[in-house]
């Protein structure tokens, strides 16, 4: 027998045939045409992409639970082959989360996981953990309190209780958290000065007893808020005030007004100060009966009254004898058309008569019968004052310079102007 294999062994062919299979062998050992070329650790291709603000999705029962404590974003470390690297950074298909389904009420430790990446690559999530709070979710309603910030009135003007429509919100939340509400406010956002009612949205802010903003959920989370802003007013009574002496055999019998009151605006202190307004009536242009519309004097500090002029109707009757009056001669003219001029008016404005529209007015004169026959229209300037007026419409007294020894009396004792400023040239 070993004969015979030596003789084998010492044949050509045989020796051609173990060479062929051992050569077969080799190549089958490194060779594989069926594996993944891309599964060969080639050192150089390794590299590590830091990923961070990468959003952290929580899975629990959103419909009777709330959590807390699970981070909005965490940093990821991924380390393996470039060829996986790229498709994973540019577009991020794996998801990040929290699975809480299951969980049980209190506080756990629970890992952040990530999936729908490649097994080929390393993750390291940072935070790795996360401390959640699970708790039962409450929907509570609650009051709104409606405000504003007061400081934007102007002053003459005051504010009523705001009104929030609908005046109560549903909020849900943690039932710790909602144990903790102490305010639920609605503040308008506005600009001032304020001096008209305000009608505006306003988002709604949940607040602890330290005015902390609680994480709550609010419906409707924006409601309508109404303010009723007006001005400051107060009625006063109006003090009648003489000024002048009547002319001689005149007797002033009576004043009356036919508005006894007017309501005033300002600022509260100035109001708290003021008792009254006054009405002055010049008697020493008075012959008879008479009736004036006079304007109403405010003090400074008042805005606005209401009315701005009164009427009042003097009583009066002469104290000459017939014997006096035959020696004296008295008699009544009426001098008609006489023009009214305006006086003391800045550079800066100009002015026009509203009425009388024709800018002319009449006054009938009473005196001794040999001066008043001598009396003419040029013997009278009617004029305006204006060196105290600004830009508006105003309601201004007129007045009459004439000669010292007559009486007169004008058939309309105010005029009402327009001053405007002047166009620039």
């Amino acid at each position: 027998m070993d004969k015979w294999i030596n003789k084998l062994v010492d044949t050509r062919w045989f020796m051609k045939i173990v060479a062929l299979i051992l050569a077969l062998l080799f190549f089958g050992s490194v060779y594989n045409p069926d594996k993944d070329i891309t599964n060969i650790n080639v050192p150089g291709e390794q590299d590590t992409e830091i990923l961070s603000d990468i959003p952290v999705k929580s899975y629990y029962d959103t419909e009777n639970l709330v959590i807390s404590g699970v981070p909005e974003t965490v940093k990821l470390s991924i380390n393996g082959p470039k060829s996986h690297l790229q498709p994973v950074k540019t577009q991020r298909n794996f998801e990040v989360y929290i699975d809480l389904s299951g969980a049980e009420l209190g506080t756990k430790r629970v890992p952040i996981k990530i999936r729908n990446i490649s097994d080929k690559l390393k993750v390291t999530i940072e935070p790795a953990y996360a401390n959640v709070s699970i708790q039962e979710k409450v929907t509570k309603e609650f009051k709104v309190e409606a405000e504003f910030n007061k400081a934007l009135l102007e002053d003459g003007y005051i504010s009523e209780s705001p009104e929030a429509k609908p005046n109560k919100v549903k909020i849900t939340g943690a039932k710790d958290v909602i144990d903790r509400i102490s305010f639920v406010k609605a503040t308008v956002d506005i600009k001032g000065p304020v001096r008209s009612t305000v009608r505006n949205e306003a988002n709604i802010r949940v607040l602890d007893q330290d005015m902390n903003k609680l994480d709550v959920v609010v419906e409707p989370a924006t409601i309508a808020v109404i303010i009723p802003v007006k001005r400051i007013n107060k009625t006063v009574p109006i003090n009648l005030i003489e000024t002048g002496s009547p002319p001689n055999g005149i007797t002033i019998n009576s004043i009356s007004l036919d508005v006894k009151e007017v309501k005033i605006a300002g600022r509260q202190e100035v109001l708290d100060q003021t008792d009254n307004v006054r009405v002055e009536v010049d008697v020493s242009r008075i012959n008879g009966d008479t009736v004036l519309t006079l304007p109403v004097i405010i003090a400074e500090g008042i805005n606005e009254v209401n009315p701005k002029t009164v009427r009042a109707t003097i009583s009066a009757s002469s104290t000459q004898t017939d014997t006096e009056q035959e020696k004296g001669k008295v008699e009544n003219k009426t001098l008609s058309n006489l023009p009214i001029h305006l006086s003391g008016l800045s550079n800066d404005f100009e002015a026009s008569l509203n009425a009388p529209s024709n800018g002319k007015a009449s006054l009938t004169v009473t005196g001794n019968s040999d001066i008043v026959q001598q009396i003419n229209a040029g013997d009278f300037n009617l004029f305006l004052d204006l060196s105290s007026l600004g830009e508006g419409d105003h309601e201004v007294m007129i007045k009459v310079n004439g000669p010292d020894n007559v009486n007169w009396k004008l058939a309309t004792e105010t005029a009402s102007i327009s001053i405007t400023p002047k166009e620039a040239l």
